[in-house]
């Protein structure tokens, strides 16, 4: 059994919650989950999720079912079982700031540290075993040194809700039991080494940063098809727009140069030079709710220097996607941590990220990475 706790009950969590239920219960196959078909130490039916939280006071001290009616009811059914898993206070320290949600933390009333002792009590109580971080996308740096992240926590102040969450998740492992962070955001953990050396030390593992679902991970096959092949990409563009919560965020400057970085990566990693790119996402629109629209446009010279084009169009489910590799990840992060792994696994993260720790870990295409991840689990492909 894994026991796990969520770190913002939006779209993706609400996915990935009805979705275990589901396969649970026999009433859907795993599509959409990776490794579904290898056999892990750790099944799907293996995952238990014992508690969620958030800062959106429209959600707190709601039943998981509850939530769930409330976001895709109207879609899909939602299974009994969530009515027994509720959504507790959060960490805030500004990550809806600006976004319209009334939203609270727990470092507003007792301070961030009494905060992050109140979230490890917690999941001593439940016996967590491995966090997941999928709050709204927010601005934040990476520390790189551990003395600065730690005065961060000390004071307060100066420090994003992803990390504060990390740093909680690094002592709970010191002090109870080693824990794998999964961070699906693009808020630097896995690539900052403030974090990584702090998970070394503590024996706990983080994986991140930026969950690769739709457009990204379609765009590193086609570099690699292209770069295989040895043609010359002029130039990559790659846009999408999206209804959902995320989108909204990402309307905010800041917020929207974190999926940027994260984004733009793969293009210089995966060729070995930088072609021109346009490789972000563009807008907010509300009808198109969670099924974001994607664009891709690739220009490259083939032989005899003619110039050859792709184009692609598609709608994407945005959080299902990301929800049904979280159930990997999960199991991933849980496997890592038996195996006595600590700091963070670059075999996963170049898989599954955007942006794949550590901090100089190359961004290469999935279908390379796929192949390196069954190696690192001792798997032949099926």
């Amino acid at each position: 059994m894994i026991k796990v706790a969520i770190l913002g009950q939006g779209m993706v969590a609400t996915h990935l919650a009805i979705g275990i239920e589901r396969i649970k219960q026999g009433e859907i196959e795993p599509y959409g989950v990776p490794l579904a078909k290898y056999k892990l130490p750790y099944r799907i039916e293996d995952i238990d999720i014992a508690v969620a939280y958030d800062v959106d006071v429209n959600k707190i001290d709601k039943s998981l079912y509850e939530v769930a009616k409330e976001l895709v009811g109207d879609m899909l059914s939602i299974p009994a079982t969530l009515k027994d898993i509720y959504v507790r206070e959060g960490i805030h320290l500004g990550s809806l700031r600006g976004l319209p949600f009334k939203a609270t933390g727990l470092e507003e009333k007792m301070g961030l540290r009494n905060a992050i002792y109140k979230l490890i009590d917690d999941w001593k109580e439940l016996g967590v075993d491995v966090i997941v971080n999928v709050i709204t996308t927010e601005y934040g740096k990476p520390f790189h040194k551990l003395e600065l992240l730690e005065k961060a926590v000390s004071e307060g102040n100066g420090i994003t809700a992803s990390h504060a969450y990390a740093y909680a998740v690094a002592m709970y492992s010191k002090d109870h039991r080693r824990a794998g962070f999964v961070n699906v955001i693009p808020t630097p953990l896995a690539n900052d080494d403030a974090v990584v050396e702090l998970y070394r030390k503590v024996g706990a593992v983080v994986l991140g940063d930026d969950g690769a679902t739709g457009a990204t991970p379609l765009t590193a096959d086609l570099l690699e098809h292209l770069a295989e092949r040895n043609r010359y990409v002029k130039f990559v563009v790659q846009f999408n727009i999206g209804g959902n919560t995320d989108f909204l965020a990402l309307a905010q400057p800041e917020r929207n140069l974190m999926k940027e970085h994260t984004k733009s990566k793969i293009v210089e990693d995966i060729l070995g030079y930088d072609a021109p790119h346009y490789i972000k996402p563009t807008g907010y629109l509300e009808p198109l709710g969670d099924k974001k629209f994607v664009a891709m446009h690739l220009e490259y010279l083939t032989f005899n220097g003619l110039q050859d084009e792709i184009y692609v169009l598609a709608r994407i489910n945005d959080s299902p996607a990301l929800a049904g590799k979280l159930v990997d990840l999960i199991r991933l992060a849980k496997i890592a941590v038996d195996r006595g792994e600590c700091g963070t696994v670059y075999e996963i993260n170049a898989f599954y990220m955007k942006k794949p720790g550590p901090l100089k870990g190359r961004a290469i295409s999935k279908i390379v990475s796929y192949y390196k991840l069954l190696e690192w689990l001792g798997l032949k492909a099926n």
